[in-house]
């Protein structure tokens, strides 16, 4: 089993400002085999961190880096794992997933049931290849347990992730993948199968309070700007 974090926020995101490089840090440390960089609506930080990867093989090993996104759809969000373009944002979830698809790219419904931080609310009929059934910032109970149920009835693949915004929390959420091959196209063989187990810990409530916060100034000064 390989130790994945497919969901991760790098300075591309507009509600982070973690430099790849200390994400790369945190990952290599915590003996991650590999990351997906999903920024929101933005596919620069993965393909930039790939790049970083393989140009210093003696620093970050053999890491896997997934160049994705998190894609705002109508209803909520959804992650993209494979991807080297942005995808139209708020198309429908079934549109959105559609269009991944047709460019072989993974689709992840992202913390499903945690509708504060925009959770479509469903997972039935999104056409999505796996639903993330642990994220670390659900800080209480319920969202998680929801999702995992839910994929569990509709037999779909789980996964996990961090969901970081911030380097020191790379990893907090992960996905253990049954493969020995750590490529990407051997990970999402993997995943489509369902030879995953979701893992981690929950985000530190300070933490999660502290960049909720953050957001509201953001979004704040964003509408003062206008």
């Amino acid at each position: 089993m390989l130790k994945y974090d497919f969901h991760i926020h790098s300075k591309y995101s507009k509600d982070s400002e973690t430099p790849l490089k200390d994400i790369l840090r945190v990952a290599v440390s915590k003996r991650l085999n590999g990351i997906a960089i999903c920024d929101h609506d933005e596919v620069k930080g993965g393909l930039k961190a790939l790049e970083i990867v393989r140009q210093n093989p003696e620093k970050y090993g053999d890491l896997l880096v997934i160049p994705g996104t998190e894609v705002s759809t109508s209803k909520g969000h959804i992650l993209v794992l494979g991807v080297t373009e942005k995808i139209p944002s708020f198309m429908t979830p079934e549109e959105t997933t559609d269009w991944a698809r047709g460019l072989n790219a993974l689709s992840i419904i992202a913390h499903p049931y945690r509708r504060a931080a925009h959770g479509i609310g469903y997972l039935k009929g999104t056409g999505a290849d796996a639903a993330e059934t642990f994220n670390s910032k659900c800080i209480t109970d319920g969202a998680n347990k929801k999702a995992m149920k839910e994929a569990g009835r509709l037999g779909m693949p789980q996964t996990g992730g961090s969901d970081a915004h911030i380097a020191e929390l790379v990893g907090q959420g992960y996905t253990l993948v049954e493969t020995d091959e750590n490529r990407q196209e051997n990970v999402f063989d993997a995943i489509l199968r369902g030879k995953t187990i979701p893992c981690g810990e929950k985000t530190p409530k300070a933490i999660v309070i502290s960049q909720v916060k953050k957001n509201v100034v953001r979004r704040a000064n964003l509408l003062l700007k206008r």
